[in-house]
Formats: structure tokens, C-alpha cells, sequence
């Protein structure tokens, strides 16, 4: 059955064996159950009750077998999730080739559906009922999740290091006992957050080929404003491991950075101001929390080198102090603070090379991941650099990519498709290939986290900031500010409820408290636009009217009334989460 990155049928473990999987499946829509069968030939299939969700393994004529049912073709079962009335599954309805990772294709999941297996619902409370149509509401959400990317006999959650180095007896292993949970979307239903990028261009009449894999860990998933700095366990939000490969006569090598959140207790509200306060939250476990993320860190990569690109200045500052003060307390962790607002002011991509200048030692030292045709390991890369801004986006994934052609010079040289003096910015087309592949890659990853395209595309692309970047860059600014307070609220929810944060169960009715954003905030909103176009439109009759200029007046003061009541109780007007806390 065609299945995840891990290749893990939880619907049909048995049916259809790990490892056998098919990569084309039928689906039958009959009126008590629905049918999923592969088409390879050997018929495979398993039968879902309608009622309750309950899976029936169906032999091959079994699987053939009705006729008086909707038939359509789906691309593999992705999980299922059980809420008050039922169970739903989660099938894969549309794809498109993605590119390929060692010989493997990969492909990306264009659509999904979530079917229903909920006749319960006419047995629920009132209450009940309430909260499962809230449920479905974020189930439809999950269903355009963008991002999702799956192999079905290649295991895209570990790198190529990891992957070389498994055990003999665990290669023998299903894909979803390989995989490494923290990248798997749909771990709970399975979730897997990986995206894959890849390009190729030519060097000495030979075709180089560099891909980028980005894995989001799923252990505090969430969006932007939602999931801020690190949990009691020391995972923090937006954590991605991205890892750079290379492909030539071959050699194959990768090199691997990580990105995350300040891993502080921290949070910052929306509350309808574009840039809401910053907050630490004082907590005495919070040198507890640095250490066990930093020591999972080591365990996983190395020598870890810390590089903070917040600003020196106002609340940023404020958290970067709070970080810094934090990292003297484990000497075994390099921290670098490099102010990128400061010191790249003006948009000079090239200022970077102040950072690197700094650090330059520490990366050849890590080095990188090589090995042979024959498999046989040359060099291991031995550290990490984990670069942070506030979001972890923009700021980080312009210096990640500058980090990133510094390597991949270094790995090209190893390779024998560079002199030790050549660099592929002497090449515009091959320059210009690179900056394209991270720049489409710092928009998937901010669509991911904020919704929007990244900022600062620019830098990456021609090393400095044009007016159509500026335009984009603001057009997402807006994008951000309203999907940030309109409606990432529910969008969390979606995720805690799909990632199995949290719970369905019987009797746990969730309550709603304060304003509700989608009653009042648009009678709030007409009331301003129309004070504004009343007081504008009496104040131009004033001349002629006393009356007029006491009716402006009154709309002013109405308009000006409403417009600080709403400036009073911008938290409760924004879409907030109501399944789970920030922390």
C-alpha cells in the first residue's frame, strides 16, 4: 500500500506488509464500509466499517468483489484518528513526482481526505456534538497541510550519515522501525514535516546533483506565535534539521545544519499589534530545559556550535541576553551572538562573511559526510551548527545558505570537481541554481510555520535587497500579521488534535472563553470603517452646517471609543488555540 516517508501502513500493517507496499490503491466507497485494495496485481486489500472504524483484512477476491459502490484511485493511507463519534482515515487522494532521493522517487502529497466512519454522532450529548463538529472543522485543515513528502521503499527521515551507519540487522527492518520519530508527520496518525528540494547543473562535462532535505520535528509543532521557544523536555518549536547532498561520479557526501527556537520558556501573544511584546517566562526549570535540549543535541550530532542572529536591541535583546546568560553555563557549547539586523544593515548579504570569519575554524573542523561508490565511509561530519533568530526563518535561513556554499565548495573540492581555488560563485548558472534551491526552500519552511513566503529572499538570490523583494517582503508581512491573528489560532488546534497532543475522549467537553474573534471582531471593524467614512463625510459638510461639525465630532469620538476598546482587548479578538497550553 502506498504509504509515508516511513513507510508505516498503521491502518493495514497486516493487509498490505511494510515493505511490500503498493504505490497505486483502489478505493471503494460501499454504503456500510469502505474498500482499499492495491493494484499490483495481487489484490490485496482491507476492508473499514463505516459505524465505527473498525479494519477487516479482505482476501483477494474478498477485495474484488461488489460492484454498487463509488471508485476512485488514492495514493496510500497516511493514519487514522479516533474523535468522540468515530473514527476517520486519512488517505493520500493526489500526488506529483518530487524529485528523487538515492535512486528512490519521491513524491509529494498534493491532497488528502479524511474519510468518515462516525455513525455514533446521533448518540452524542448535545455538547458532545458541538465539539466533534469543532473536531471535524479541524480535521478539514489537516486535509491542506502543505509540505508532505513520502517515499515509499526510501526511509527521508534519517540523513545520509545516519542512514550509512545503521546496524546490519536494522536495514532488514520495515521503513517505520528505521525511521526517527521526531520527523515522521504522521507519528500519532503519522506525521511526517519533510520537504525536499534538488537541482542539477554540469562541472567538467559530469552532472553535479545537490538536494536539500529539511526535516521538522514534530515534538512541538505548531505555528508561529503558537509554539514559541522550548518545552519542560527541551524540545523546541520550529526545530528542522537540513541537510545539503551532493552527488557526483560517485561520491555522495551531506552536510547537516539545524535550526530551532531559542530554548528558553518564552512567548509572545498576539494581541493585534504587528509586533507583539516578547515575554520569558521565569520558571526554575528553565536551566534544566537548556541543558537536556543542548544534550540531546550532542548525543545526536556532535560538537554543537551556537549561533544567534537576534538583535542586541529591545525585546529581542532582552531574550538574547537571557539565551546568552543561559549558555555560559555550559562551557561545553560554543555560543556566537551576531547581531544580522546590525551588522547586514542595508541588506549586505556579504557582511556575512564578519560571522564566518569567526567561525570558520569550528566548520572545517565538523567538516562533512562522505562516502564512495562502494559505500565505504571517507570523512564524518562531527558537529553541527545550529543557527536561531526569533522565528527561525528568514535571518537564519539567509545565513544558513551562506554556511551551506562554503561546504559545498569545500565538498566539490574533495570530489576533484573544483580546484582548491574555485568556488561555484565564479559560475553565475551555477551560483544562481544554488540561491534558487534555498530560496524555494526558506518559503517552504516559513509556509509551514507562518504561512506565508520567507522574507528576505533577496539576499539569498542576488546577495541584496531589490524593490519588487521589497514588495514581496511586505506582502508577506501582511500575509503573516493576519494569518498570525486571525487565524492560527484554530490552525494549532488542528495540529495538537491531528499529532495526538491532544486527546479526544468522552466526557472532556472544552470550554470557550472570552471574545470570540469571528463575532465580534467584524462588527468591531465596521463600526470603525463606518465612523471613519461618517466622520470624514460630516466634517466636509462642517462649513456649511454647524450641525454637521457636532455630528463629526460625535462619530470621531464613537469611532475613536470603539477603536481603543479593541487596541484594550486585542488578545481576545485574535484566533487563539482551545485544545492545548503554550508550553
Amino acid at each position: 500500500m502506498a504509504t509515508d516517508a516511513d513507510d508505516a501502513p498503521l491502518l493495514a500493517e497486516e493487509p498490505l506488509r511494510p515493505g511490500a507496499c503498493s504505490r497505486e490503491l483502489e478505493l471503494r466507497e460501499f454504503h456500510d464500509r469502505y474498500v482499499i485494495r492495491s493494484l499490483d496485481g495481487e489484490g490485496r486489500g482491507f476492508a473499514v466499517a463505516r459505524s465505527d472504524g473498525s479494519l477487516r483484512t479482505l482476501s483477494p477476491e474478498e477485495a474484488a468483489a461488489g460492484s454498487d459502490c463509488k471508485v476512485s484511485r488514492i495514493y496510500g493511507v497516511a493514519g487514522i484518528i479516533k474523535l468522540l463519534a468515530g473514527s476517520y482515515v486519512l488517505v493520500i487522494t493526489s500526488r506529483n513526482d518530487a524529485g528523487s532521493y538515492q535512486g528512490s522517487p519521491v513524491y509529494h502529497a498534493n491532497s488528502m481526505k479524511f474519510l468518515c466512519c462516525n455513525e455514533a454522532l446521533k448518540h452524542l450529548t448535545s455538547q458532545e456534538k458541538r465539539d466533534e463538529a469543532y473536531f471535524m472543522s479541524l480535521l478539514r485543515i489537516a486535509e491542506s497541510t502543505c509540505g508532505l513528502y513520502y517515499s515509499y521503499d526510501r526511509d527521508l527521515t534519517l540523513n545520509l550519515q545516519r542512514a550509512s551507519k545503521l546496524a546490519a540487522g536494522r536495514l532488514h527492518k520495515p521503513l517505520w522501525k528505521q525511521a526517527d520519530p521526531r520527523f515522521v508527520w504522521n507519528k500519532n496518525l503519522l506525521e511526517e514535516l519533510i520537504e525536499t528540494k534538488s537541482a542539477q547543473f554540469t562541472l567538467k562535462d559530469t552532472p553535479v546533483r545537490i538536494t536539500l532535505f529539511s526535516r521538522r520535528c514534530n515534538r512541538r509543532l505548531g505555528t508561529r506565535m503558537w509554539r514559541r521557544g522550548a518545552n519542560l523536555e527541551g524540545a523546541t518549536a520550529n526545530f528542522v534539521e537540513t541537510e545539503q547532498m551532493i552527488e557526483y561520479e560517485g561520491f555522495t557526501s551531506s552536510f547537516i545544519q539545524v535550526r530551532g527556537s531559542i530554548p528558553l520558556l518564552w512567548e509572545q501573544i498576539v494581541d493585534l499589534s504587528y509586533k507583539p511584546r516578547l515575554s520569558v517566562i521565569e520558571h526554575e526549570e528553565t536551566p534544566k530545559v537548556v541543558q537536556r535540549h543542548f544534550h540531546d543535541l550532542s548525543q545526536r550530532y556532535g560538537e554543537t556550535l551556537v549561533l544567534d542572529l537576534t538583535d542586541k536591541r529591545g525585546d529581542e535583546g532582552n531574550l538574547s541576553n537571557a539565551f546568552a546568560a543561559e549558555m555560559e553555563k555550559i562551557p561545553s557549547v560554543r555560543y556566537v551572538h551576531f547581531d544580522f539586523h546590525h551588522v547586514c544593515g542595508g541588506g549586505n548579504f556579504d557582511n556575512l562573511q564578519v560571522l564566518y570569519s569567526q567561525i570558520e575554524e569550528c566548520i572545517q573542523k565538523q567538516g562533512y559526510f562522505l562516502i564512495n561508490s562502494k559505500g565505504e565511509i571517507l570523512l564524518e561530519q562531527n558537529g553541527v551548527v545550529r543557527s536561531n533568530c526569533i522565528d527561525c526563518l528568514d535571518r537564519t535561513n539567509v545565513t544558513q545558505s551562506f554556511l551551506a556554499r562554503k561546504s559545498l565548495d569545500s565538498q566539490l573540492q574533495r570530489m576533484g570537481a573544483l580546484s582548491m581555488f574555485e568556488s561555484i560563485s565564479l559560475s553565475d548558472n551555477i551560483n544562481d541554481t544554488f540561491k534558487k534551491l534555498w530560496v524555494e526552500h526558506g518559503d517552504e519552511l516559513s509556509l509551514e510555520y507562518a504561512g506565508s513566503y520567507a522574507l528576505k529572499g533577496d539576499l539569498v538570490r542576488y546577495g541584496r535587497q531589490t524593490l519588487p523583494g521589497l514588495i514581496k517582503d511586505g506582502m508577506s508581512a501582511l500575509s503573516r500579521y493576519y494569518l498570525n491573528n486571525f487565524h492560527d489560532g484554530v490552525r494549532q488546534d488542528a495540529l495538537d488534535l491531528i499529532s495526538g497532543y491532544y486527546t479526544v475522549s468522552q466526557g472532556r467537553p472544552f470550554e470557550i472563553g472570552g471574545f470570540e474573534s469571528a463575532s465580534y471582531l467584524p462588527v468591531a471593524s465596521a463600526i470603525i470603517v463606518g465612523g471613519i467614512t461618517a466622520t470624514t463625510f460630516t466634517l466636509s459638510q462642517a462649513g456649511r452646517n454647524a450641525q454637521h461639525f457636532i455630528s463629526s465630532f460625535i462619530f470621531a469620538g464613537l469611532t475613536a471609543g470603539v477603536v481603543a476598546l479593541v487596541k484594550a482587548n486585542g488578545k481576545h479578538f485574535c484566533s487563539r488555540p482551545r485544545l492545548c497550553g503554550l508550553i
